[in-house]
């Protein structure tokens, strides 16, 4: 019992270091709990953070508060329009064209793993074919069931979206009109000395408004380039395959890797081994390697000092809590808990033997 007190004396002393981990703990024990009912809110105040990013050059140009939020909140409410006017029935459409023609690419899909043995006995047998083609079969069924429950629950879905619609872009303009008010309610609650948490939230806010805007524009561009290229080529479902490949970005290294496969399987039941298939794998590896070193340096002005083992594993634990969001924000909150480690008092011994 000794140990536990002496090392809750060492590390919990300081008034402010209670304070931030009280915080934390309410925060957490929030989004835990009321996560599913405060969605449209969390939801508001993410998209009002993305979007303050254009209200404060448009202040610092001379426009007034009012002005730079209504220009920005019109150009977000027309993109939102465009994309439901322009975007999603397309993508609604070639999805139920990509389910409709499933069973056809199996049967060509089968018909091509069949040869393999005639063609290449020592390394594919006709078990191990039969084996595969069991499993393809097993999860396309599988997938046809998801499918059919999804549509019958799609009720559901089309109220709760139309409830999205008209709540959280009122909840955006107010987010953003009313900015300071909102902030400085919160500071009536926080404690008069607060330097550390202060600190922290100065070095997450750089980061996580370099990082989420950025991610914001990265989508935005690889997916506009994207149509543009599969359009070009003639690649059937280009709306929806380019939209996968514009939100793949969200997840570094396992996103890409993974878009990569429908992408490549749709151009090769298309065209077959030919110059058209060729040509358009070598334009989307073109598009992920522009991103990769030229958008991304381009658009993130700092680096997240983050090893690549500590962002897959903050993209799994996140992910697996929130859902979309998480995967969304894995790297903003890894760099959370790293800036809280990193402002967390150390005790001067330990200080003393972390040095040596």
């Amino acid at each position: 019992m000794n140990i536990v007190a002496n090392w809750f004396r060492r590390y919990f002393s300081d008034p402010q270091i209670i304070f931030l981990a009280v915080l934390l703990l309410i925060l957490f024990a929030v989004v835990i709990t009321m996560g599913r009912m405060l969605m449209p809110v969390l939801a508001s105040i993410v998209i009002a953070y993305l979007l303050e990013g254009l209200v404060g050059p448009l202040e610092r140009r001379g426009l007034p508060r009012f002005a730079s939020v209504m220009v920005v909140y019109v150009a977000f409410l027309a993109f939102v329009a465009l994309v439901l006017v322009g975007v999603l029935p397309s993508v609604s459409l070639q999805v139920t064209e990509l389910v409709q023609q499933l069973p056809s690419m199996i049967s060509v899909a089968t018909t091509a793993l069949l040869d393999l043995p005639e063609h290449y006995p020592e390394l594919v047998t006709e078990a191990q074919v039969a084996e595969l083609i069991g499993v393809i079969r097993a999860e396309t069924v599988m997938f046809g069931q998801r499918v059919l429950s999804w549509s019958l629950a799609s009720v559901v879905g089309v109220i709760t979206i139309l409830v999205y619609l008209i709540l959280m872009p009122l909840l955006v303009f107010f987010f953003m009109k009313d900015k300071k008010l909102i902030v400085g309610w919160f500071h009536r609650f926080l404690p008069k000395h607060r330097t550390i948490v202060t600190e922290i939230w100065r070095d997450v806010d750089r980061q996580i408004s370099n990082y989420v805007r950025g991610k914001a524009w990265e989508i935005l561009v690889v997916w506009l380039v994207s149509y543009a290229t599969f359009l070009g080529f003639g690649l059937k479902y280009a709306m929806l395959l380019s939209l996968l490949v514009g939100f793949s970005v969200i997840i570094p290294y396992i996103g890409a890797a993974v878009v990569t496969v429908p992408v490549l399987l749709v151009a090769w039941f298309q065209w077959g081994w030919t110059p058209a298939f060729i040509w358009l794998a070598v334009a989307y590896f073109i598009i992920q390697a522009l991103d990769g070193n030229v958008l991304v340096p381009l658009l993130f002005s700092e680096v997240v000092n983050l090893h690549p083992v500590a962002i897959i594993v903050a993209i799994l634990v996140f992910g697996g809590i929130w859902g979309f969001w998480g995967v969304f924000f894995a790297i903003p909150l890894a760099t959370l808990v790293q800036a809280i480690l990193t402002a967390w008092p150390i005790p001067p011994d330990e200080q003393g033997e972390a040095a040596a």
